[in-house]
């Protein structure tokens, strides 16, 4: 790998503020699909940095290869961005239930990880969440791709 992989550009900069938006609008959507009186914490904040590093380190990484790389890029991005938020959403879940002592030991609050991240992942099916993400992240793949074509 070149050295030049990891230098700043401004196609890393402007996937990493894009998927940071998207990280937002997505957390505003799953708002009113969660049950209600779920505290939400910095539900929010967690998203947009999860954005920023996955428009930094996924995306950006892959741009400057073409137009059909860079919309792979995008929706690579998205994958890293949905992974990453349901687990550390999950395991945030899991510290508070293990707080509560509502596990056995450290191999159950693992595995309730796993559990807690479906539980998430079926309730925020949601078709307009998942219309959102696919096009936010096709939009910013190609947007990532001029970028690293012009600068």
């Amino acid at each position: 790998m070149p050295l030049t992989d990891n230098m700043p550009t401004a196609a890393r900069f402007v996937t990493a503020m894009l998927f940071a938006g998207v990280g937002w609008q997505a957390s505003e959507m799953i708002r009113p699909l969660m049950p209600e009186g779920t505290d939400f914490g910095w539900f929010n904040q967690v998203n947009i940095v999860l954005g920023l590093l996955c428009g930094w380190i996924v995306t950006g990484s892959r741009l400057g290869r073409g137009y059909p790389e860079g919309i792979s890029a995008g929706l690579t991005g998205l994958g890293a961005l949905v992974f990453w938020a349901l687990f550390l959403q999950s395991f945030n879940e899991m510290l508070k239930l293990a707080l509560e002592r509502r596990y056995e030991g450290p191999v159950e609050g693992i595995i309730a990880i796993f559990k807690i991240a479906i539980d998430y992942g079926i309730e925020v099916l949601y078709m307009p969440l998942i219309i959102f993400l696919v096009g936010a992240s096709i939009v910013i793949g190609l947007i990532g791709e001029i970028c690293a074509r012009r600068w």
